[in-house]
C-alpha cells in the first residue's frame, strides 16, 4: 500500500511569523513525506525579522507569501496546527476531517526594546517552534497519534 502524502495547515492570525518559521521548519523536516501550508485569519506579509533568524538557521522562507486561509478551503488537510490563541479562537469554520492541534507560541513581533532584545525574541521564539515541529512530525509522520496530551515542548 502506498502511504499518502499528508497535506498540513499551519495556522496563524497574519501569516506573517509564527506560521511562516513553522511552515519552513516543517517542510525542512518533513523531507517531502508531507507538504506543507501556512495561512492566517488575515495576511501581513512575511516578517523580515522571521526571515532573517531563520535563515541564520539555514531556513531560506524569503520567498514564502502570507495567505489567507479561504485560500485552501478546496484542500482536505490531515493535520492543522495553529499557533497562537486568535487564530485557534477566530479560525473561521474549516470543513476538514483534519486532526487539530494547538500550541500558543510567543508573538516576536509585539516584542518591544532594543533592536537586539526585539532580535533575541524571534530567536527564542524560532527556536521553540523549531523543537515543536521536530516532535510533531516524529509523531505525525511515523506513527497514527490522534492527540498530544501529553506532549510538552
Amino acid at each position: 500500500m502506498v502511504k499518502k502524502i499528508k497535506d498540513i495547515l499551519v495556522l496563524c492570525a497574519g501569516n506573517s511569523c509564527r506560521s511562516q518559521m513553522a511552515e519552513g521548519y516543517l517542510r525542512f523536516f518533513a523531507e517531502g513525506k508531507a507538504k506543507i501550508y501556512s495561512a492566517g485569519i488575515e495576511t501581513h506579509g512575511v516578517n523580515p525579522l522571521a526571515i532573517k533568524v531563520m535563515l541564520e538557521d539555514g531556513i531560506d522562507i524569503s520567498n514564502h507569501t502570507s495567505n489567507n486561509v479561504e485560500e485552501y478551503v478546496e484542500i482536505d488537510f490531515d493535520l492543522i496546527l495553529t499557533v497562537c490563541n486568535n487564530a485557534e479562537s477566530n479560525c473561521p469554520y474549516f470543513p476538514s476531517k483534519a486532526l487539530r492541534f494547538h500550541y500558543n507560541f510567543p508573538d516576536p513581533a509585539k516584542a518591544k526594546g532594543t533592536e537586539e532584545e526585539i532580535l533575541n525574541e524571534f530567536k527564542a521564539t524560532r527556536d521553540l517552534i523549531k523543537l515543536y515541529c521536530q516532535k510533531f512530525l516524529k509523531i505525525h509522520l511515523t506513527s497514527n497519534v490522534k492527540s498530544f496530551e501529553n506532549f510538552k515542548i
